[in-house]
């Protein structure tokens, strides 16, 4: 049940400036009657992020991000919906009149506030203790040890918990937080579980405390170091999930390295928050580490946010290896590119970094090798690929790992490494790669029973942009229904190239009426739920089309024809570097290059080929299915 009422809303709208505002995170410039800007949600060269004051409305034509005032502060900062307008309203100094809401929606924004105050203070408390207290001489001298003085504490508001619990729960106690408000936090438990009569158990005690903060830089939790030897304790120990910590959606450093990430053109992934810190104080402020857990799906979203691009700088151990591959498979899926930083044996970026300096971690990061040219590079160090079986099992993982990549250029150039190394033809491994995306997808691992989250939900079909319109117009104009539906050849050859041409193909084959809604609903309704959460995710930046549904499809098709012929071309070109190829082979793939760029000339001068449809062909309407038709 929504908190704040629409007439709120609308008057934080109305106080709010989209252009002042956006200009408020990054820098804007004014383009005739609009605004232009770097896109603050994916890497690019070119500003294609536009503001339109008239309208108060953003929209990046690279990306396809868009919306207004609260949804650019969503985005930008992470936020839910109802406190980004809290934020606008107080930016804007408007009063928001609150209506009865759900009870249990307001005990966890309560909540929340009472968790962000509660960290917020110990925080400040244990960093007091780190720098003043007697006690905590042997932390400060730890720190020495390891090449941190006061200055990186402060920075990084390192703190000390005291051996002692009762001197922390007493300053808690004089602060007010309630028991049940510190069990919430993490940072105490229950000495027996469910029985709050049993006392706390404060969870750590005398450690070096790192604060974890989230991207807008509030604390939510802790990364606390041992500073004594304790064989029943681990070195470092991380607070548990909690109502405002998902350690699978938060990186550390991150509120610090976003804008340097932008910067840098690329994210410095390292496996611990020591390793990050001692980045960023050696001036590798791109740097960010995973706070307790591998790398996620969740984290490679929020990655794509801000790059295209990850290095990845883990240990040179066996562990480090397969931590890599792991992070590898969460984030090539999300269309990033992924190189892997060669560590010495033994070194990590904190020790490399005090034994060997910046200069020299540097050339290391310029020299970070191609995902595939490290793990092929390594397995033939150890010999693995001197024998038919042991190329044969690698052909089968790297089929796997290539199969994940959604950047069809990218992984061209990379099946000329993996051929390379495999000693096998790049058709052999396309071969495996079909093999490899047509395998059954895993089931969904359990949520673990204490986790708030729901499991994830079936990943939507692959469907490429101009076959994303064209299906919006299978489904919004007959006559371009019709005329689509014709296109059997051109189809049929888009299918081995470009995602999702299947689909179209239902939809022309079933051919709803595209005049009626309860038709055209009915048809997606029957579909598989990939294919229904591909058609309305690819879709829904759609804002209509013009009357003219036949020009559109034209136009489209053209596009559709146009990509074919630019992946062939990459494949062919890509071949060709293949070593060791026939003559006879050369010539044809030659002779093939030639063919493919008269016909690529052809489709230039019928029309602007850029992977793109031409804005003319849009109005501002909704999708046919939800709202109204085109003709």
């Amino acid at each position: 049940m929504a908190l704040i009422s629409k007439d709120s809303i609308e008057k934080v709208l109305e106080a709010t400036d989209i252009v002042d505002l956006i200009g408020s995170y990054i820098q804007v410039k004014k383009a005739g009657s609009q605004f232009k800007a770097l896109c603050p949600f994916h890497n690019e060269k070119s500003p294609s992020f536009t503001i339109t004051p008239s309208r108060q409305y953003y929209h990046c034509f690279g990306c396809g991000k868009g919306g207004n005032a609260i949804s650019f502060v969503c985005d930008y900062e992470n936020l839910p919906f109802l406190d980004a307008v809290r934020k606008l309203a107080g930016r804007a100094n408007v009063f928001l009149d609150e209506e009865v809401s759900d009870p249990n929606a307001d005990k966890n924004r309560k909540t929340r506030g009472r968790l962000l105050d509660i960290h917020r203070e110990a925080t400040a408390f244990f960093h007091e203790l780190l720098m003043k207290d007697p006690g905590a001489r042997h932390a400060r001298d730890y720190m020495k040890s390891r090449g941190f003085g006061s200055a990186m504490a402060v920075s990084w508001s390192v703190g000390w918990m005291p051996d002692n619990p009762k001197v922390f729960l007493d300053w808690a106690r004089a602060k007010e937080f309630t028991g049940r408000e510190l069990v919430e936090s993490g940072m105490v438990k229950l000495k027996e579980d469910n029985q709050p009569r049993s006392g706390l158990f404060v969870r750590f005690q005398d450690r070096l405390m790192f604060p974890i903060r989230n991207e807008l830089g509030d604390v939510i939790a802790f990364t606390a170091r041992q500073l004594r030897e304790n064989k029943n304790s681990g070195k470092y120990i991380n607070s548990p999930e909690t109502a405002i910590y998902k350690k699978s959606k938060v990186f550390f450093a991150l509120d610090r390295a976003k804008k340097p990430i932008l910067t840098e053109k690329a994210a410095l992934l390292c496996e611990g928050q020591l390793d990050a810190i001692c980045c960023h104080e050696h001036g590798f402020t791109h740097a960010i580490a995973t706070s307790g857990t591998a790398c996620t799906s969740e984290h490679a979203r929020i990655l794509k946010r801000y790059t295209s691009n990850v290095l990845i700088c883990f240990d040179a151990d066996n562990a480090g290896l397969a931590a890599a591959e792991k992070a590898y498979q969460q984030l090539a899926p999300e269309g990033l590119a992924v190189r892997v930083v060669e560590m010495p044996a033994g070194d990590d970026p904190d020790s490399y970094l005090k034994a060997h300096g910046e200069a020299e971690f540097r050339n290391l990061l310029t020299n970070a090798k191609e995902f595939f040219d490290f793990k092929l590079g390594r397995a033939k160090a150890v010999g693995v690929l001197d024998s038919a079986a042991g190329r044969s099992k690698a052909l089968t993982e790297c089929a796997d790992l290539l199969a994940l990549m959604t950047d069809f250029a990218a992984r061209e150039n990379q099946l000329n490494i993996v051929a390379s190394y495999l000693q096998t033809s790049t058709v052999a491994l396309r071969d495996a790669i079909a093999r490899a995306k047509a395998k059954p997808k895993r089931a969904v691992t359990e949520t673990p029973a204490d986790s708030l989250e729901a499991p994830s939900a079936v990943e939507p079909t692959p469907l490429h942009r101009i076959v994303a319109f064209l299906c919006h117009l299978a489904l919004s104009s007959g006559a371009a229904q019709r005329f689509i539906s014709e296109q059997f050849e051109t189809l049929h050859e888009a299918n081995r190239w470009v995602e999702g041409v299947p689909l179209l193909e239902s939809i022309l084959g079933a051919a709803p009426d595209t005049t009626s809604n309860a038709a055209v609903n009915l048809f997606i309704s029957g579909l598989s739920e990939a294919d229904r959460l591909a058609l309305m995710a690819e879709t829904s930046s759609l804002e209509g089309v013009t009357l003219d549904g036949m020009q559109a499809a034209e136009q489209a098709l053209s596009l559709l024809s146009g990509t074919v012929l630019q992946r062939r071309d990459a494949a062919v070109k890509a071949e060709l570097k293949q070593p060791g190829l026939s003559k006879e082979r050369m010539l044809e793939l030659l002779h093939e290059t030639k063919e493919i760029s008269s016909l690529l000339r052809g489709i230039s001068q019928r029309s602007e080929f850029d992977d793109e449809l031409p804005a003319s062909t849009w109005k501002p309407k909704t999708p046919p299915w939800k709202n109204g038709r085109a003709k």
